[in-house]
């Protein structure tokens, strides 16, 4: 049976405007959408190993798996008694060291009084040197007058060279006291150097003693528990994890199509799989500098063979509202659906 006239027309207009529809659907940019989604998200937080730095025995363990603990709670410690030692072998160190700089400062001292010995005995021996210059003048005058005899003279001129000879070796006395001066000063700035090695020593030491208290580095619930008393641990090992749920993020990878008109400062409702029927508000934070596969360790852009084009995702850092009940009961890696509010 032949369909009436208008119907026709109403069909060829119906099928002409889908097919209008479908071509404009399909070569409608994504990115002009108002809104942008995507299931490619999961909850986040930064996490915060925690290793000792010191090898030894775990002798206590004082939190529990899945506890909350606050920055600086302690939380295991390590056998001290090595570190103990440790420090009471420094400590002595320091005080043999400072107690050589005190004996080189008490000969600086007393060489300061050697000096002035010296130098006192050295005026005595001018004086007497003087003397000793004027008898033999006296008495050489008195012999070519013939009034004094050359066995006087003689003895005068004997004394002359005693007095002499005492004064030049006073004299280099005097100079060896002065430059052991020099001599007790580099000793005592080389002793100062060792108690100061010394110091440090010690100070390296009581850190090491104060790194057998394992403590909390900041706020969150312990995850990943993995130190028992007892069990022997190295530097660097990985105890456990602290995950701060107070400051979770999400982190919503998008299509670069979808990338357009996305920034941050944008508002986005959260539905996460865990939580039916709850909707949580957040803010963009930040989009992603380079994408995902980007950071991968394989190249993954082939400029070689055939080529198939992959649309990329570039991770978006989403914010969580503050004073929202429901998200105290978020958790790491679990699933979200963010959809965000694109305002041009």
């Amino acid at each position: 049976m032949a369909l009436p006239k208008n119907v026709k027309i109403t069909i060829a207009a119906s099928l002409l405007i889908l097919a209008v529809g479908g071509a404009y659907y399909l070569n409608h940019p994504e990115s002009l959408a108002s809104t942008q989604t995507t299931d490619d998200a999961y909850v986040q937080a930064d996490l915060t190993t925690v290793a000792p730095q010191v090898s030894g025995k775990i002798d206590r363990v004082l939190i529990a798996d899945n506890q909350a603990v606050r920055a600086g709670d302690l939380l295991a410690t390590i056998d001290a008694r090595d570190f103990v030692v440790a420090v009471n072998v420094a400590k002595a160190q320091v005080t043999s060291a400072q107690a050589s700089v005190a004996s080189l400062q008490a000969q600086l001292v007393r060489q300061e009084s050697t000096i002035q010995q010296a130098q006192a005995t050295m005026d005595a021996d001018s004086a007497t040197l003087k003397l000793a210059q004027e008898n033999r003048a006296r008495y050489r005058n008195l012999a070519s007058d013939g009034a004094g005899t050359v066995q006087a003279l003689q003895q005068a001129e004997a004394q002359l060279s005693i007095q002499q000879a005492s004064l030049g070796k006073n004299a280099a006395g005097l100079r060896g006291a002065q430059q052991q001066i020099s001599i007790l000063r580099a000793d005592l700035e080389k002793a100062k150097a060792v108690v100061a090695q010394a110091q440090a020593a010690q100070e390296d030491a009581e850190l090491k003693l104060s790194y057998t208290r394992i403590t909390a580095p900041v706020d969150g619930t312990v995850g990943q528990k993995a130190v028992r008393v007892g069990g022997f641990v190295a530097i660097g090992k990985s105890l456990m994890e602290i995950v701060p749920l107070k400051d979770i993020y999400i982190t919503a990878n998008f299509r670069e199509t979808q990338l357009a008109h996305l920034r941050a400062g944008q508002a986005a409702q959260i539905k996460v799989d865990a939580l039916p029927g709850e909707t949580l508000q957040g803010t963009v934070e930040s989009l992603s500098p380079a994408s995902g596969v980007s950071y991968s360790a394989v190249a993954p852009h082939n400029a070689t063979g055939n080529f198939t084009k992959i649309v990329q995702r570039l991770p978006v850092r989403i914010r969580i509202n503050p004073n929202q009940p429901a998200a105290r009961k978020l958790r790491v890696g679990m699933s979200v659906v963010p959809t965000i509010t694109i305002d041009r």
